[in-house]
Parts: C-alpha cells; structure tokens; sequence
C-alpha cells in the first residue's frame, strides 16, 4: 500500500562535507534518474544547514531510503512525503537517517 505519490530527500551538509553530499545527491541523480536540487550553501527554507534536495516517486521510497542511509557516509538526511500540506510533510511525517535537526517550522501557515 502506497500513501504518498512522492517524497523529498534532503542532503544535508556543511563545508566540510560539500563534497560528499555533492557525490552522493549526483550518484542518485544518476542511479534512479531523479532530479537532484542545487546544493545550498546557506539555510533555504525550514532547513537550518545547508543542503540539497532529491525528488522521488513514492513507490520508490524503499530502494531509494535504504540506498541513501548506506551511501550517506555520515551525512545527515530528513526524508518527507510530498503532499499539499507542508506543515505536516516536515513536522508529522518527517523521518532522519542520521542526525535529526530542529526545522524552522514557522515558515508553514497551518492549515485548518
């Protein structure tokens, strides 16, 4: 059973790890043949650390999860589902390999 349609991915990274996370988010961009974002060098929207976004099918969600948590190298990575509720994608769905992160939840309006 399939819930969500699709899932963000997102690398995240430091200057020391720049890299690394561009290896990685460029090998997965060529592996499975999804789109790989920019690598922000700044905090982009609720991300406190720099990172880089990978877009995918939901029903790639395994494969892609397991092979993201054993290529990341110590990486840190939030997984969300993509739905029309950001909010909730990155405060009740969201899921970490590695490290977890506080996000900056204040950029989402609540929906009713």
């Amino acid at each position: 059973m399939q819930l969500f349609k699709a899932y963000h991915a997102h690398v995240y990274f430091n200057a020391d790890s720049f890299d690394a996370a561009e290896q990685l988010c460029k090998r997965a961009n060529e592996v499975f043949s999804i789109p790989m974002g920019r690598l922000h060098q700044k905090p982009v929207g609720p991300h406190p650390v720099w990172s880089c976004q990978l877009s995918f099918r939901g029903d790639l969600f395994g494969e892609i999860t397991q092979w993201l948590n054993y290529h990341r190298d110590g990486l840190d990575i939030l997984i969300h589902p993509v739905t029309e509720d950001d909010l909730k994608d990155h405060r009740d769905y969201a899921m970490w390999l590695g490290n977890s992160y506080e996000l900056d939840l204040s950029i989402f309006s609540a929906k009713p």
